[in-house]
């Protein structure tokens, strides 16, 4: 069987205050786009020499650690423990979003792995059973159960979904070969809650969206990387309607009336695409 993990964005993202578990609560509009990566599982046949029950293989964008210990196979060993019939599987991942960019890959994956299991092998898990077992394993995971739009709470696993549409935008992204630490990231932020809940702002024209929907992690991650921030200010040069950064980056995405050429963006490394938004 295979699906298609999408990726996500953030309009607004604000760290409103730490946690005595030492994580921060967050404010955040998650909104899903079309870039993907390939998911396929099937069925290992019994005799096969693996030491591994989810044997992964990751294609196409190289992701540094052991494979086994990728959200794709702790997905399956978390839903191993509740299902210990679940059958040994092979697991080929494609990847097609780009990594460390903010933009959701692997908990994208983890949540699809979760659902395409429960397809797969008639598990009969609830949605919110599913959201439970994402949660488990990475704050954004259990978003990608529900794969809409959604303002989230908490570390970002407090989901509402939301009656936003951006269909009819082009969505223009750009992730430059430049590694954010997020705990550095998260280091240099002052908790405090805006003046403005993003949940509020977004239902506002995106053209409102500029001085109100701000990302938090913009300041310090600029701050640390001004050639960043400098892709911000190009694509608002462009011709943007609004730009931001997604997550704590290091991808940058802008969204456009009209497709534009992201010729200028040539730097080795960057990953960069135009995709309309649905």
């Amino acid at each position: 069987m295979i699906t298609f993990p999408i990726a996500k964005i953030n309009l607004g993202l604000n760290v409103v205050e730490k946690r005595p578990d030492g994580y921060h609560n967050l404010e955040t509009v998650f909104y899903p786009v079309g870039i993907k990566d390939a998911l396929e599982v099937y069925e290992m046949d019994k005799d096969f020499p693996s030491a591994a029950d989810c044997d992964l293989k990751v294609t196409n964008i190289t992701i540094e650690g052991d494979e086994q210990h990728n959200l794709v196979c702790r997905a399956y060993t978390l839903l191993k423990q509740d299902f210990p019939t679940l059958p040994r599987v092979h697991a080929h991942l494609f990847k097609g979003i780009p990594t460390q960019a903010g933009m959701g890959g692997g908990s994208s994956d983890c949540g699809f792995m979760i659902t395409l299991l429960d397809e797969m092998f008639h598990l009969g898990l609830t949605e919110q059973q599913m959201i439970d077992y994402a949660a488990r394993l990475g704050a954004d995971c259990a978003f990608f159960i529900i794969n809409k739009p959604c303002y989230a709470e908490g570390i970002g696993e407090k989901l509402q979904p939301i009656g936003l549409s951006l269909k009819g935008w082009y969505l223009a992204v750009v992730r430059p070969a430049i590694p954010v630490s997020t705990r550095e990231a998260f280091s240099l932020i002052t908790p405090q809650h805006p003046m403005q809940n993003c949940r509020d702002i977004v239902m506002q024209p995106v053209e409102a969206w500029r001085n109100a929907l701000t990302n938090d992690f913009e300041k310090s991650v600029f701050t640390l990387h001004p050639e960043i921030g400098a892709i911000k200010d190009r694509l608002y040069d462009m011709g943007a309607v609004y730009a931001a950064m997604s997550g704590s980056g290091s991808s940058l995405y802008g969204l456009f009336r009209q497709p534009v050429s992201l010729d200028c963006f040539n730097d080795e490394g960057t990953f960069k695409t135009i995709i309309p938004l649905d």
